[in-house]
């Protein structure tokens, strides 16, 4: 199947997203990793099962020498874009982020790789020195072990809201179980990587006063998850977040 280049709708790292009528496919680049493709699949099939409203997963296929995913296409537009188009808006909109993460974090899925397991291996593969390994390893041994699902790229391009109202949530490829305060630690990363850091403090605020959490517990996650995702992604982003590496005190 060739798939024309105006069906386009997403380009990242490593992958395109195209749409094909009612489907959308999304074809990863031929050096991607078949065991992270069929992974996210599984993901996928795993949270379908817990009844969150995400796109069902229909194919997995090879499309000229390429791995390809193909799910349902959610017609509506992204929480982000909302929030680009109509900023005086941006608190209600954050609000209703912030419910939709705390539906997820309600959800258990008992077959989803642990969140511990994939941080204690990403911070393996860091080349921070072994005295910070050590202390990241410890810190993360004393955390309180939860089973809840955890997203793990939750972010508003990641939320799409159907013309009804509808939300959907897309994206599963870093699906895990554990402890939700790492998934918001995660997701106040993302708005600083963003640029929004007035975003990153109004979505933390928001998501500890409404699931009663103190902010010093989710702090103490951010060098643990910073590390983490250091091990992906670009230079820069690499550099920021192996900033937050060594932070320890919080106002």
């Amino acid at each position: 199947m060739k798939i024309q280049a105006d069906k386009i709708i997403a380009v990242r790292t490593s992958k395109t997203v195209y749409r094909d009528g009612d489907t959308v496919i999304k074809v990863f680049d031929e050096n991607y990793s078949k065991a992270d493709v069929l992974n996210e699949a599984l993901n996928q099939a795993r949270i379908e099962e817990t009844g969150l409203n995400i796109p069902k997963i229909l194919e997995v296929s090879k499309m000229n020498g390429k791995w390809a995913l193909t799910s349902e296409y959610i017609p509506g537009v992204t929480l982000q874009q909302l929030m680009d188009k109509y900023p005086e808006k941006k608190n209600e909109y954050l609000e209703q982020f912030v419910d939709i993460q705390m539906q997820v974090h309600s959800k258990t899925c008992p077959l989803l790789t642990k969140l511990k397991d994939k941080m204690n291996r990403k911070i393996n593969e860091t080349d921070l020195d072994a005295t910070t390994r050590y202390e990241l390893h410890t810190r993360l041994e004393g955390m309180p072990k939860h089973k809840k699902v955890c997203h793990g790229d939750f972010n508003p391009s990641n939320i799409i809201i159907r013309d009804d109202g509808t939300p959907y949530i897309i994206d599963w490829s870093h699906a895990t179980q554990g402890n939700a305060s790492a998934d918001v630690a995660r997701t106040y990363l993302l708005f600083w990587l963003s640029g929004d850091i007035s975003g990153a403090e109004a979505y933390l605020d928001l998501f500890c006063k409404k699931s009663d959490t103190a902010k010093q517990y989710i702090q103490k996650w951010l060098p643990i998850v910073a590390a983490s995702q250091s091990v992906k992604g670009r230079p820069e982003e690499r550099e920021f977040l192996l900033n937050w590496v060594n932070v320890v005190d919080y106002e």
